[in-house]
């Protein structure tokens, strides 16, 4: 056999194998449809945020990204998912506060490393919590509001959708800092607090701005102050809480994983693209209709503010009392 026969039937194979590792690489992602697994149930703020954003990767890319909700434990069925599909890019999630800074300490037995497990991509969107009173409080600001809780000790309670969740979190933190006497009362969500808020039944609650303003503008409860560290877009004639005890900051953020392993040049075009989306003025228009700001980060200042939110929410956690045994 000649010597280019024999170049032949070497290069040949390498030649087949060229588009393959050209697509490991991930300079052409996406070049199929992009499945999106959102760890929480349909029909919430993560859910419209998330098919918003997906919508738009699917004009910008030309490919579907296709949303498929798999709620369950807090986050943790849906981010488990995302841990341990393939790293090729095709299913990516929704994480955040939630799987990466919370649940690591409520939750210290989870099926997967929430660092180690994931290649994080970028930041999504921030949402921060309305403090809401029931209307019957002569309260009408967060000083007034804190000064009838201190000459009432042990007297006010405020609803969360369980334990840990931001809403917990951002009312166990008024109470460390401001030195406060107050009941957590934990429901199944927090639609089910509502109806008690209402009635008086409990005095107030920190729930995300969407259905937290809804409930205000229809004059069912009073707003108060946004838990986010400065002033929401959405309701900017309404104080933050910081202004009155300064540091506090509890918002729920999100980010765009994937599994551990993705080539970096996938994740750079992951990132330029979800940029390109964040940016656009529909999106932003959409997000704020719903209390949101997009979130946009590089891959390595996402992943430094999960560990910054992490170190920082860890000892609130818990001094709340929330941490499982």
């Amino acid at each position: 056999m000649s010597y280019s026969s024999r170049r032949a039937l070497l290069v040949a194979p390498l030649a087949l194998a060229l588009p393959g590792i050209a697509r490991a690489q991930g300079s052409d992602w996406p070049n199929q449809p992009v499945r999106y697994i959102n760890p929480f149930p349909p029909g919430g703020s993560t859910d419209l945020l998330s098919r918003i954003y997906c919508t738009k990767m699917s004009e910008i890319t030309g490919q579907q990204f296709v949303v498929e909700n798999r709620g369950g434990g807090g986050g943790t069925v849906g981010v488990d998912v995302v841990a341990k599909a393939r790293p090729d890019g095709y299913t990516v999630g929704l994480g955040g506060i939630a799987s990466h800074a919370i649940n690591p300490t409520l939750q210290p037995s989870m099926p997967f490393d929430p660092v180690k497990d994931f290649t994080f991509v970028t930041g999504l969107w921030k949402l921060p919590n309305l403090l809401i009173v029931n209307n019957d409080i002569p309260a009408r600001t967060v000083p007034e509001l804190i000064a009838l809780i201190r000459a009432n000790p042990g007297k006010f309670s405020y609803g969360s959708a369980g334990p840990g969740t931001t809403l917990h979190l951002s009312g166990a933190l008024m109470a460390q800092l401001a030195g406060l006497d107050i009941q957590h009362v934990p429901y199944r969500g927090a639609g089910p607090a509502y109806p008690d808020l209402i009635s008086g039944r409990i005095q107030f609650m920190l729930d995300n701005i969407p259905a937290a303003l809804g409930q205000a503008r229809e004059g069912k409860v009073r707003g108060l102050a946004v838990t986010s560290l400065e002033r929401s877009p959405v309701v900017p004639d309404l104080p933050a809480l910081s202004e009155f005890m300064p540091g506090f900051d509890i918002v729920s953020w999100t980010c765009l994983c994937g599994p551990a392993g993705f080539p970096p040049a996938m994740v750079a075009r992951m990132n330029a693209l979800s940029k390109q989306a964040l940016e656009s003025e529909d999106l932003k228009r959409q997000y704020l209709g719903l209390g949101a700001t997009p979130f946009w980060t590089t891959p390595q200042e996402i992943d430094a503010y999960r560990a910054k939110e992490y170190a920082r929410l860890r000892p609130i956690i818990i001094a709340s009392g929330a941490v499982r045994d």
